[in-house]
């Protein structure tokens, strides 16, 4: 009687647990995983506004939609994230501009020094036609942007001080696989040294280079300023982030979910408006308190040694471009 009643138990938590599993796997089966990766470390306020991102796509699913992301280059560099899209074996990244260049050539219109007047003009153009068009000008190569995100002005970080663009002259300056950010070196007098964000501390630290380029966020979260103990805030470019979605995932996504994931992200940009603000006056803090020099140099003379860049592209699709932004109020 016992033994009869105990094989009676085993068959029946038998039953339920291949219950359980079959349930687990049926819902399982109704959950779509969208992997995110990106090279920025988790302390970074872009990271934080794509969790922002990722908990709102979550929750206006109700967790059947799921976006994983992978920070800190865990995937791949810029570059690799980037062809990784196109090749549709991730889902999603967030890239600068700057390596879109050798994707979608017309992404080079970001690189030009001192396009933007300001944050105000940024911002309206980003969010204007042009800005539009731009975003998705990648489509057709397997690149589809869902949005931009704040990565504020780029400035200049050494081991000694700068001033002027003289004192750039024979540094070696890190910059990203980019042609702008080679000519814009250039221009100054320095010499561009490309190199992937992951292994930038240590060339710093090793005298691979003398000198890189970052908004104050990346500079202090990267622990940069541990070596380099001078920050000048010429403000040279606005490069902004961008969210991209491979288009062979974009298009595997029903309308329902292209939606929510596009909800999510408009979101988020304001998310990111405000917190990036914030992030960069705290990091400009923290870094001056660890030591740092804040430089606020006279901006003129960085602004007319890349003026051969403007003249160059003057008679040319982007400089038609420079023009069409440069006027807008």
């Amino acid at each position: 009687m016992k033994k009869g009643l105990f094989v009676l138990i085993v068959i029946l938590l038998a039953l339920l647990l291949t219950s359980y599993i079959v349930s687990a796997h049926k819902s399982q089966k109704n959950v779509r995983i969208l992997r995110l990766a990106h090279s920025l470390n988790t302390r970074h306020p872009v990271h934080k506004t794509m969790e922002y991102m990722a908990e709102l796509v979550k929750e206006k699913s109700g967790g059947k939609l799921i976006v994983q992301i992978f920070p800190s280059e865990q995937l791949g560099t810029e570059k690799e994230c980037i062809e990784a899209l196109q090749l549709g074996y991730l889902a999603m990244t967030k890239t600068s501009t700057a390596p879109m260049e050798g994707f979608v050539p017309e992404m080079q219109i970001f690189g030009i020094p001192y396009l933007f007047r300001d944050s105000e003009h940024y911002w309206k153009v980003l969010k204007g036609p042009i800005g539009r068009e731009l975003l998705v000008a990648g489509t057709d190569k397997g690149l589809r942007g869902l949005c931009y995100y704040d990565a504020g002005a780029r400035s200049f970080y050494a081991k000694k001080p700068i001033y002027s663009p003289a004192e750039l002259n024979r540094l070696k300056v890190r910059v990203m696989k980019s042609i702008m950010a080679k000519q814009m070196i250039e221009a100054m007098g320095g010499s561009p040294t490309p190199i992937s964000w992951g292994e930038l501390y240590t060339s710093l630290d090793q005298g691979q280079v003398d000198a890189a380029e970052n908004n104050p966020p990346s500079f202090e979260t990267s622990r940069h300023y541990e070596i380099c103990k001078f920050y000048t805030l010429d403000e040279h470019v606005r490069l902004p982030d961008m969210l991209l979605i491979s288009t062979k995932v974009w298009q595997s996504l029903n309308a329902e979910q292209q939606q929510i994931l596009q909800q999510a992200v408009d979101e988020s940009v304001e998310y990111n408006i405000k917190l990036w603000k914030e992030a960069e006056q705290t990091s400009l803090e923290k870094v001056e308190a660890a030591g740092v020099t804040i430089i606020r140099p006279d901006k003129e003379p960085f602004q007319r040694a890349v003026q051969p860049i403007w003249k160059k592209y003057e008679d040319t699709e982007l400089g038609v471009l420079i023009k069409q932004i440069t006027e807008i109020k």
